[in-house]
């Protein structure tokens, strides 16, 4: 047990009423976990209001109640901590609940649009590689060494950060890689930590459903930077247009990467084949198997994040070359027919065109592109029109399908995609609801060599409709159609 005075430590409080003396068992932010001697967190969420449940969780046995305003009826032996924030108070409490684990291992975010997962899953691969113990906080999964837990969100709540930050250092990891969202930036999930380093990706069209505008969204990335100590490294793509703007008003040692520009850190592509991409990384040539313009971004940073953590420059090029693509990034599979599937995350209109762009760079074009879009419900719907016109403009066919749908009319958001696509390319459009039967189609229109691109849900192994999440795995899915079309 804790003494609630010691795991207030840094807290903006404002008041208090009882005793800080007294011994909690543990931190709740949610009243349906509370047991006796919790501490609750009382949360402005976007759904509902942790202050409307205070009287239920100190029914359940929660002695201190952490708040932004107090409750007009304050019972005796309850402590009440008034604060500023209480999602600050939450983050910095959670930190000191863990003794701080962040200050204990190499600890860098990664935050951007596009890109965030990939780097951070190679990086947690390239230094598990290199021999170092390694941790992972990522949309696909949570890594402590070896041992993996799952994933629910981009950036975690911060009890759960500091919770699996603790189980790193009492494995003896060294070094943790962490998505970092601009959700999670926003929420104050990342407050209280200590980074040894930020990585900006890159910034485009997203998430303006939860930021009201693009500068918004633009500025809560930055407020990452911002935050960052003067020992930390803030690691930047100079090719993209923000990428300057997110390194102004940081303390930390400044660096970039780039293709384009001149940089601390710069690959040149000279080779790009469906078989992988022949670099060159500041004067050195490497060989990796992973395809891409935007996987050349990617190890570039890769690159400039191991050389900045210590490591040396040949050995972190031997390691980029034995990189495996990472799950729900541009995976494919090659049917027996020799037509090739290629499953991607692709959900914004920046990483579609990526992915389509990279594909139509590799292929002779003697063979088709049927690209299988959707776009998710409850969610960003300016995005929508743009996806299909993207798709609609790069591909030969295109199949557009449901991804998660959630509590939305799936015609709905076909119909709001199908406004994007211009009259010239309608002959090219397909629009099936079912999306196993879209798939379906896309296999059954291929011939052999052709290439089938199914983006949206990547490495996501399940479909939303009406809150209910059902089984689907794009890849298997894929997978085991082309083989029964091939018997």
């Amino acid at each position: 047990m804790k003494i609630i005075k010691d795991i207030l430590y840094k807290v903006a409080i404002e008041s208090v009423v009882g005793s800080t003396e007294m011994r909690i068992n543990k931190i709740e932010f949610d009243s349906r976990k509370i047991a006796d001697a919790d501490v609750f967190v009382a949360i402005r969420g976007t759904i509902s209001n942790g202050h409307d449940f205070i009287a239920t969780t100190i029914q359940k046995g929660a002695t201190v109640i952490v708040c932004d305003t107090l409750p007009n009826y304050l019972p005796a032996g309850i402590t009440f901590v008034k604060v500023a924030d209480t999602n600050v108070a939450l983050a910095q409490m959670a930190s000191n609940f863990y003794q701080n684990p962040s200050t204990k291992l190499k600890l860098v975010g990664i935050t951007g649009t596009n890109g965030k997962t990939t780097i951070a899953s190679l990086l947690y691969q390239l230094f598990t590689n290199a021999g170092r113990k390694v941790g992972l906080l990522s949309t696909v999964k949570i890594m402590v060494n070896s041992t993996q837990y799952p994933a629910t969100h981009t950036t975690p709540d911060s009890l759960s950060i500091n919770h699996y930050l603790n189980e790193m250092i009492e494995n003896g990891v060294e070094y943790c890689f962490m998505e970092v969202s601009s959700h999670g930036i926003h929420q104050k999930r990342t407050e209280g930590l200590h980074f040894e380093g930020g990585v900006f990706t890159n910034l485009t069209h997203d998430h303006l459903d939860y930021h009201a505008t693009f500068a918004e969204y633009r500025d809560v990335k930055k407020l990452f930077f911002d935050n960052l100590p003067k020992t930390a490294f803030a690691l930047t793509n100079v090719d993209d247009k923000n990428g300057d703007i997110m390194l102004q008003n940081t303390v930390a040692k400044k660096r970039s990467y780039a293709l384009k520009t001149f940089a601390n850190y710069r690959a040149q592509i000279l080779e790009n084949q469906l078989s992988g991409l022949l670099l060159k990384i500041n004067e050195n040539e490497v060989w990796t198997r992973l395809i891409g313009t935007f996987n050349a971004y990617n190890l570039v940073a890769i690159y400039g994040v191991a050389i900045e953590l210590g490591l040396e420059s040949l050995e972190v090029l031997r390691l980029i070359s034995e990189l495996e693509s990472v799950s729900g990034r541009f995976q494919f599979v090659v049917s027996t027919e020799k037509i090739t599937a290629i499953v991607d995350y692709a959900h914004t209109p920046d990483a579609l065109e990526n992915v389509v762009s990279t594909i139509n760079d590799i292929r002779t074009k003697n063979e088709q592109l049927i690209t299988i879009v959707g776009c998710g419900g409850d969610r960003d719907k300016a995005k929508r029109p743009i996806m299909a016109e993207i798709a609609a403009r790069l591909s030969d066919k295109i199949i557009i399908t449901s991804d998660n749908p959630r509590t939305e009319n799936p015609k709905t958001i076909i119909a709001e995609m199908e406004a994007g696509v211009a009259p010239n390319d309608f002959k090219k459009m397909l629009s099936i609801e079912d999306r196993l039967q879209a798939i379906k189609t896309a296999c059954q229109l291929a011939n052999p060599k052709d290439i089938i691109l199914i983006a949206g849900k990547g490495h996501e192994t399940y479909q939303e409709i009406n809150g209910v999440r059902h089984d689907f795995d794009d890849m298997k899915i894929v997978n085991e159609i082309l083989i029964q079309l091939n018997k």
